[in-house]
């Protein structure tokens, strides 16, 4: 298990905005190494319960280790697109008071080469959010076709060159079976002619995979349409999103409940008609210049608010 530190995006604010009732039930769908979940716990009365889920079986031990005596506390092994089963075993649907979602990969995850996510540093290619089940990113690298491979980098990764590089890994799987991170890294690199400035020419190529192995955007779409059965009248969404197509996604499922029906233009229909499910709360916000100064990565973080009607 990684003991690097894992720094909270957008931590006091995410934690003020999901807040309603500090004795009420909540969700952090996205445990990682438990700062949002720390904070939570600690803004709430004796009351409040807050249940946790993660995909990392290393997340599901530090919160074992971390909470072991919090009775408000407990956390589900599985991924967030479950959160409608979870909930609904616990005879909690329609009664959640918030839900938190703090989406991408946790730092601990990045910064472990074993855990494959990494394009700086060497180790096995990997990428699985839940390291105990599911296809590596080198079985998938070796085996889908050279179209699947360029529409996930072009799809996930928005990768310029999803082509040309598409055909150099199948191009140089051939000659070696790929399975380390760094010989993926270089692989792209050599097969990108226009590296952006300031980003490492894999960034997107590895963005891409690791989305579709962890069928990430799938599993935003899914908890994003169970939050509606799941909060009660007044209960809040919050979304920290690191990429615009996972921010679209909230924004757009965010602005389809907002505007309710779509109905035929002039029908004669009053307000309450139009079936409005939730409605934004503030604007879009970001991380300010004293925590990107404490970490660069929040500098891609953008959290979006709902609340249920």
């Amino acid at each position: 298990m990684s003991n690097s530190p894992h720094y909270s995006v957008l931590l006091d604010e995410a934690v003020n905005h999901l807040l309603i009732d500090k004795d009420g039930f909540y969700i952090d769908g996205t445990f990682g190494r438990g700062g949002h979940s720390a904070l939570v716990l600690n803004s709430l009365g004796q009351n409040g319960h807050l249940m946790a889920i993660d995909k990392d079986p290393d997340a599901i031990a530090v919160a074992h280790e971390k909470f072991a005596e919090e009775k408000r506390f407990e956390i589900a092994h599985g991924s967030f697109a479950q959160m409608q089963e979870f909930v609904a075993e616990r005879g909690k649907t329609g009664l959640v008071d918030g839900i938190l979602l703090d989406l991408g990969v946790s730092s601990p995850q990045l910064d472990e080469a074993e855990r494959g996510f990494s394009f700086m540093q060497d180790g096995p290619l990997d990428m699985r959010m839940n390291s105990s089940a599911g296809m590596t990113a080198a079985d998938w690298v070796n085996s889908a076709e050279e179209t699947e491979i360029a529409r996930v980098l072009k799809g996930y990764g928005e990768e310029r060159f999803a082509k040309r590089i598409a055909r150099a890994i199948v191009e140089s799987r051939q000659a070696k079976t790929i399975t380390r991170t760094l010989q993926l890294a270089r692989i792209v690199a050599d097969a990108n002619p226009a590296w952006e400035k300031g980003k490492n020419p894999a960034t997107r190529a590895f963005q891409g995979i690791r989305i579709h192995i962890n069928n990430e955007l799938a599993d935003l779409e899914a908890v994003l349409d169970q939050s509606l059965s799941i909060l009660k009248p007044g209960g809040r969404l919050v979304v920290i999103s690191f990429h615009s197509l996972e921010d679209r996604l909230v924004k757009r499922f965010i602005r389809r409940q907002e505007k309710g029906q779509e109905l035929p233009p002039g029908l004669p229909v009053t307000e309450d008609q139009l079936d409005k499910t939730m409605r934004s709360v503030g604007k879009a916000m970001k991380a300010d210049a004293g925590e990107l100064a404490e970490n660069i990565r929040s500098r891609s973080a953008v959290m979006r608010v709902a609340e249920k009607l």
